[in-house]
């Protein structure tokens, strides 16, 4: 079975099933729309995502599939733009877009053509009936970090994080997980980039109402190990508090740089499910697959899979999806449950495997 990509014309549909010899069959062909950044300043990264649905493809091998890549440009008009190209070529599904900020130019028009959309975006804002949003996103990695912190007896959590989207986007989903699992409020300082790492803490500390079990650092780098040297000096000989990251650090090693840091743990896709995908993009394309792409190659399997289910199935009707980066199932409303592994930061700076991705809908 032979994929021919068009790459020279992105806005041309995939080939997909074209007979080697004698007259041509007629194959009908149900058209998923894939919505990608193919020129714009992250081009190179939507050529990515594209090869990343293109394994997708070869792994459904069914002819009767057709992938169509539309191009955003990287803007949310750009999106709302490939939107309704998708519509008017038939397309029962769209794969993408990769932002939040174009899921939402998108979304409207998937949503009034009664298309379902599975994005690339972490941003669970986006989320919302027929739109699923499938990266890794802050609610799901405070759920996991702070749930087994929990099964150690903490309950009175803070965070010290950056005053940016992501620092914000964390706060949210650790006032949200303390509330689901009546803790006390999180005490949380979200600090501007020009701040020391100390005061932070101490604003951290004094909002506590109570002495503080675990923290949940939200930076990386050189931020994050200050912030972890901080909270154990001021924790002096106390053993509490347990230290606590995000999935980014799993590309982080030099976090080991920091001995405060040596122990703490983190939430993150299983890496033992990521490395055969790894490996077949390597083999397939001579480059190293960005972490995103596995996000694209499974929305882009999932989408296939809907093609082929029967009339009018819906996407939270699939069962549940063994995907690049662990178990997946898609919920209704855009809901997406999704399992993560937990990792412990260690002294030569690899991420050790503390806990295996749990089933889906077992633990917290």
């Amino acid at each position: 079975m032979l994929v021919a990509l068009a790459a020279c014309a992105p806005q041309a549909p995939i080939i997909v099933g074209a007979p080697t010899n004698g007259a041509p069959v007629e194959i009908a062909r149900t058209r998923v729309a894939l919505l990608l950044p193919l020129s714009g300043q992250q081009a190179p990264l939507g050529q990515a995502l594209q090869q990343a649905a293109e394994l997708a493809l070869f792994q459904q091998n069914d002819p009767r599939v057709e992938f169509v890549p539309l191009d955003t440009a990287g803007t949310a008009m750009g999106a709302g733009d490939a939107a309704r190209r998708a519509v008017s070529l038939g397309a029962v599904s769209m794969v993408g877009p990769l932002t939040g900020a174009e899921t939402a130019g998108a979304a409207p028009i998937a949503q009034a053509a009664r298309l379902p959309v599975l994005a690339f975006t972490n941003d669970a804002s986006q989320a919302r009936p027929g739109v699923w949003t499938l990266g890794v996103t802050p609610e799901q990695q405070m759920r996991r970090v702070m749930g087994s912190a929990m099964s150690t007896g903490a309950r009175q959590f803070g965070m010290v994080a950056p005053d940016d989207a992501f620092g914000r986007a964390l706060a949210v989903a650790m006032r949200k997980t303390a509330a689901d699992f009546n803790l006390p409020s999180p005490a949380i300082a979200l600090f501007n980039e020009r701040a020391g790492a100390a005061g932070p803490v101490a604003e951290m500390s004094r909002q506590a109402p109570q002495s503080i079990d675990a923290v949940v650092i939200g930076a990386t780098g050189f931020r994050a190990r200050e912030l972890a040297a901080a909270i154990r000096a001021g924790a002096r000989e106390n053993p509490r508090p347990l230290l606590l990251g995000h999935a980014l650090w799993i590309a982080d090693a030099g976090l080991a740089n920091e001995p405060a840091l040596h122990g703490a743990l983190f939430p993150a896709p299983d890496e033992r499910a990521r490395s055969v995908f790894e490996t077949r993009y390597q083999q397939a394309f001579g480059q190293r697959a960005p972490r995103i792409a596995g996000v694209a190659h499974d929305a882009a399997l999932m989408a296939a899979g809907l093609a082929l289910a029967p009339a009018g199935t819906p996407p939270d009707d699939m069962p549940r999806f063994e995907g690049v980066d662990g178990p997946v199932r898609l919920g209704p409303g855009g809901a997406v449950d999704r399992s993560l592994a937990l990792y412990r930061v260690s002294p030569n700076g690899d991420a050790v495997l503390a806990e295996p991705a749990m089933p889906l809908g077992v633990g917290f």
